[in-house]
C-alpha cells in the first residue's frame, strides 16, 4: 500500500495540533514542526504538576484509513522515552482511542512495525475492554504521545507513517 503520511515538507505537519494534559489542569507543553533537513518533530515537556503526565498532539486525516491493513510502519529517531501511536475511528475530540507503545534505541533512525492487534483501545487512559477491535478502514484521526509519566523535556523525530497489508 502507498497510502500513508510522510514528514518531508513544512505542508505535512501543519495540521497536527497539541492535546496536553492541560485540558485537565496540567502544565505539559508540545507542538509538532518540521526540521529543514526533512522530517517532522513531535517535541516540548512533561510535567507531573496538577496532576499531569502526557502531552499529544493530534491530525484529523483519512490517509491511514484503509481496507486490509494488516500493520502501522513508522520510520523514527527518538531520545528514548517510551512513546504512542494513537489512533481513532470518529471525528469526536473526545472517546475511545487505540493505542499501541513503542519504544525504540535512542538517537538513530528505526523502522517500528505496530500490528493491529497491538493497538488497545482506551478512554482518557484507561482500558475498554468491551470496544470493538481497531477497524484500520474507519481510522479519521492521527495521534502521536508521550505518557505514563515520563517528566521531563522529550523528541521524537518522524520521517513516515505508512500502512502495511495483512
Amino acid at each position: 500500500m502507498t497510502t500513508g503520511l510522510l514528514f518531508d515538507t513544512v505542508a505535512a505537519v501543519e495540521g497536527w495540533h497539541a492535546i496536553d494534559n492541560r485540558v485537565m489542569g496540567g502544565v505539559s507543553s508540545s507542538h509538532m514542526r518540521w526540521d529543514p533537513t526533512g522530517f517532522g518533530v513531535f517535541s516540548g515537556v512533561v510535567s507531573l504538576q496538577n496532576n499531569g503526565g502526557f502531552a499529544s498532539v493530534r491530525l484529523a486525516t483519512q490517509a491511514l484509513a484503509a481496507l486490509g491493513v494488516g500493520a502501522y510502519r513508522l520510520k523514527v529517531c527518538t531520545d528514548g522515552k517510551c512513546c504512542k501511536l494513537n489512533l481513532r475511528t470518529d471525528g469526536a475530540f473526545d472517546g475511545v482511542n487505540y493505542q499501541a507503545e513503542f519504544a525504540p534505541p535512542a538517537g538513530r533512525w528505526c523502522q517500528i512495525q505496530l500490528p493491529l492487534d497491538a493497538f488497545a483501545p482506551s478512554f482518557r487512559g484507561r482500558p475498554v475492554p468491551d470496544a470493538p477491535p481497531l477497524d484500520p478502514a474507519r481510522v479519521c484521526q492521527v495521534g502521536l504521545m508521550i505518557a505514563a509519566w515520563q517528566a521531563g523535556p522529550f523528541r521524537l523525530a518522524i520521517a513516515s507513517l505508512s500502512l502495511e497489508n495483512a
